[in-house]
């Protein structure tokens, strides 16, 4: 009991299952070596760092295929004749294949492990971005076949973010995922660049076709490097027997997963992210007009390009400040609510000071720092996920993501529906730091780190019983 109370609540009961019987395997304690045995397959320091790196790598991949259709929207329309309604049904059938394999994607990937189904999905959304031209080209209704193809990459790039939440939870340790996992978020923002600087050189040299071909290629190219180095040429087999298993990261009965969502911190953690994704996708759909109308004489790179250039290294600097404050002995969920506090406190706080803005450069600086703060999420609500179910980390995140995509939509329109009502960007940004602060209170008064996702009433049991 002594060596229960000096690890604390945050310790699962496999490791106080090995602390507390070293002798396991001579006198045959059932099941404490095989525990231990999955407890030891985090990666170490250096395997870390080198996915971190690959991981950063596809979801800049990622981005720069999700981007291309955007980029190239004004160029296809004009050669296939679409309308403004025939452009935006394009654009807008991407998010609703994304809403639909959130939770399927966590939930293999909770099974048959994170690598694989990232590995599976990017050859997919690569090919099928490289083959996007082709099927414009010959097809006879190029409206319907870009349509289908937007929502195919939905569906297939919708398993990407709960992948990485299931895969940092089985690999990293608790006290280097605020860094793996805001690095990896910050290739978002990368992406976002990389395709907006290259991908427009590209459509006026070489024409709109040249940009899904390189980004196709290229996210390909990604997903057999990582089967070939890291994956050491092991084939991505997810078979239907090893997805009706019970595998070791994905034991929770239907029981389980109704008591999961009866437990305060996880509503809260579904809450927060909700608001924190809403609030984001508003200001990503809307800042450009909001620039263009205030600001009619601006250049649009500056607005366009410095706000992502400040969140990148935001997003590193979470990670780095989160990772090191819980090494440094600081409660968990303390720190978590730290990062969220900065994330959806103080960037509302830049936010309402755009409403009085009247000059281009104070509104380029308040824009930028709430884009940086709001990047400090990456280390707060997106990593609290696993802290409270490592076990189930990626289908929960997907449920998360699932609702915050939807959500997501609808906070864009409803903010043009206030924009057209009232004429003022003042109700826009009044209702984001309204969002934002709802999801604050939250977590701040919800939120805590230990595991949810095991009956702590059997735990002491058992430990009573060593």
């Amino acid at each position: 009991m002594a060596i229960t109370q000096k690890y604390g609540k945050n310790s699962s009961p496999d490791l106080v299952c090995h602390k507390e019987n070293h002798q396991s395997d001579k006198i045959g304690v059932p099941g404490c070596h095989k525990k231990w045995t999955e407890q030891n397959t985090n990666w170490s320091r250096p395997v870390a760092r080198i996915w971190t790196v690959v991981l950063l790598l596809g979801t800049c991949l990622l981005y720069c295929a999700r981007v291309a259709m955007p980029i190239c929207a004004v160029s296809m329309a004009e050669q296939f004749k679409w309308s403004k309604r025939e452009s935006g049904m394009v654009l807008g059938s991407f998010f609703w294949g994304y809403c639909f394999t959130q939770v399927f994607g966590g939930y293999v990937s909770d099974r048959v492990g994170g690598e694989k189904v990232l590995l599976l999905s990017a050859a997919a959304w690569g090919a099928m971005t490289a083959f996007t031209p082709i099927l414009a080209h010959f097809c006879s209704q190029p409206i319907l076949s870009m349509t289908l193809s937007r929502f195919l990459m939905g569906l297939l790039q919708g398993v990407h973010y709960p992948s990485l939440a299931s895969l940092c939870s089985q690999k990293v340790v608790e006290n280097e995922r605020g860094f793996l996992m805001s690095t990896v978020g910050s290739g978002s923002y990368l992406g976002t660049l990389v395709i907006g600087g290259a991908g427009s050189l590209m459509l006026d040299l070489y024409g709109w076709e040249s940009v899904f071909y390189v980004s196709g290629l290229l996210s390909v190219l990604w997903a057999y490097c990582m089967w070939k180095y890291l994956l050491k040429g092991e084939g991505p087999i997810i078979t239907l027997e090893s997805l009706g298993s019970s595998g070791p990261q994905s034991k929770l009965s239907k029981r389980h997963w109704s008591r999961l969502f009866k437990q305060p911190a996880v509503c809260a953690v579904i809450i927060t992210h909700l608001c924190t994704v809403s609030t984001f996708f508003t200001l990503l759909s809307w800042l450009p007009t909001f620039f263009k109308d205030t600001f009619p004489d601006a250049k649009g790179w500056v607005f366009n390009v410095i706000p992502w250039l400040v969140a990148i290294p935001s997003s590193l600097l979470s990670g780095c400040l989160s990772d090191h404050l819980i090494s440094q002995g600081f409660d968990t969920a303390s720190v978590r609510k730290l990062m969220q506090f900065f994330s959806m406190g103080v960037s509302s706080v830049f936010t309402l000071l755009l409403c009085g803005t009247t000059t281009f450069p104070w509104a380029i600086v308040f824009v930028s720092a709430t884009m940086g703060f709001i990047t400090f999420s990456h280390s707060g609500v997106s990593v609290n996920v696993q802290d409270l179910a490592p076990s189930c980390a990626g289908a929960l995140f997907g449920v998360m993501n699932t609702c915050g995509a939807f959500s997501g939509v609808l906070m864009v329109y409803f903010s043009g529906y206030l924009i057209e009502a009232t004429g003022s960007w003042a109700s826009v940004f009044a209702l984001i730091t309204t969002v934002n602060l709802l999801g604050l209170c939250t977590f701040l008064a919800f939120a805590e780190a230990r595991r949810v996702d095991i009956d702590s009433t059997k735990t002491r049991h058992h430990n009573i019983h060593i």
